[in-house]
């Protein structure tokens, strides 16, 4: 396996109990071993933590999702209830913790709303399956000691804290009710998990009968879970930050089958446990806005950074829609002009600064293979650009590690396309076994 040093030219490296050694040794925990050994590299000592020497902090992140607007793009196949919102309904949304503690508590987002969100009741539960909430589980959460709350156009708020013991792995209910219209509700557009909507009060219901039939595959305002740390939660959390490789576009429906969800059970399974946030938006460029994939990249990262509860570490992958031909007459996929492998990686080189910025380690992820897709996606320049991209995220050292999803997922008999395996049915997503094989691939102690 190869090893690619990172150059600390120019600076010291200061003395700390959390630095990793100057060359790891890869060992992968699965069978699969023979496969991906190499797809993963360490690129050389940790940056030091500004804060290493503070207590750990009471809460860290347990799960979470990145927001964007409203969109009704008509090319989706489940349609999304972004645009219109809710009004005297109860809204109910089935999430897996990846670390379980004592407390937890809720973060909710009208970051795109564009009037007041008016809260009439929320509550949180163990899930029964599907909208079931457990009988006798259900809890209510309040904001600063109030039962309902008005979250302001362009602002987030925190729940108090709930003391509800929870495990690793368990998945929660989350209920919102509404009397009042919301206007369109910010969101997470695709989830690979099912969200339920009834009319009228069920926030305290613990049968599914009502919300039977009404369901969606967005998220709705919620945008994290944190627990207090009944360990140190490994002295920190993780985070994956991009496009729909990070989002897990390509995953059985309600499996928990995205890269994240089975890095977080590697953690779990190795006495590792680390609070996973998932910050990915399918279709989410390094550096254009969309107005149905969100904002760039190189824009809403020190957001997430600064949101996340004691994140530690970041896996970053971006640039693949960047690359993505135009539709004219499509907002969807329209972008000003052709980028350039300059353009992309001066992105990427803002992405690390920022990370460091805050005390993050930044893991470049190379981008996926490009060429099998079932629609047409990139051309043979595009194609050009994202090899170039993926070499100097391997070789400039920029990055504190890098995961070689490209070399993981393409198949070594037919360059630039995916293992057959490893791909879902739109040629170009990963499927459950490649997002496994991405997780397999991950070397725990560059974390």
């Amino acid at each position: 396996m190869r090893l690619w040093p990172r150059r600390e030219a120019g600076r010291t490296a200061e003395p700390s109990s959390r630095a990793l050694p100057t060359t790891i040794v890869m060992t992968l925990a699965v069978a699969l071993a023979a496969v991906l050994i190499g797809a993963f590299t360490t690129a050389g000592p940790a940056l030091k933590n500004e804060e290493a020497a503070a207590p750990a902090p009471v809460w860290s992140a347990t799960w979470g999702a990145a927001m964007q607007q409203a969109t009704d793009d008509p090319t989706d196949e489940i349609p999304n209830w972004s645009r219109n919102g809710f009004e005297n309904e109860t809204l109910r949304q089935v999430i897996r913790l990846s670390v379980g503690g004592p407390k937890l508590r809720i973060r909710l987002s009208n970051a795109y709303g564009t009037t007041p969100l008016r809260i009439a009741g929320a509550t949180v539960a163990r899930s029964d399956g599907g909208a079931k909430a457990r009988p006798g589980t259900v809890r209510a959460l309040t904001f600063r000691n109030s039962p309902t709350l008005t979250v302001p156009a362009g602002r987030d708020t925190v729940s108090d804290a709930v003391a509800m013991p929870t495990a690793n792995f368990e998945k929660l209910a989350v209920t919102l009710r509404f009397t009042a219209s919301t206007g369109p509700a910010t969101m997470h557009r695709f989830t690979t998990a099912t969200s339920y909507r009834a009319p009228g009060d069920q926030l305290r219901s613990p049968t599914a009968k009502a919300f039977d039939h009404h369901t969606s595959q967005a998220w709705y305002y919620l945008n994290a879970v944190e627990v207090t740390a009944g360990t140190p939660a490994s002295d920190g959390s993780l985070m994956v930050f991009g496009d729909s490789l990070m989002d897990g576009v390509g995953a059985s429906p309600d499996t928990d089958s995205r890269f994240s969800d089975k890095l977080a059970e590697r953690l779990i399974a190795s006495g590792r446990p680390q609070g996973m946030t998932n910050a990915g938006l399918a279709g989410d460029h390094l550096l254009h806005d969309s107005p149905c994939f969100g904002e760039k990249g190189v824009a809403r990262f020190a957001k997430e950074l600064r949101d996340r509860a004691a994140l530690r570490t970041v896996f970053i992958h971006l640039g693949a829609n960047d690359l993505a031909l135009a539709q004219p007459g499509n907002p969807c996929v329209e972008r000003p002009s052709p980028v350039t492998a300059r353009e992309l990686i001066d992105g990427h080189r803002a992405l690390v600064r920022e990370a460091h910025a805050h005390g993050v380690k930044a893991i470049g992820v190379t981008i996926l293979p490009l060429r099998n897709a079932v629609f047409p996606f990139t051309t043979p320049a595009g194609d050009k650009i994202r090899r170039e991209l993926n070499h100097w995220i391997r070789t400039s050292d920029t990055y504190d590690a890098v995961l070689d999803a490209d070399l993981v997922l393409t198949d070594p008999s037919r360059p630039g396309r995916p293992r057959p395996g490893y791909v879902s049915q739109d040629g170009l997503h990963p499927s459950d076994a490649g997002y496994l094989a991405l997780a397999s691939a991950v070397d725990l102690t560059a974390l």
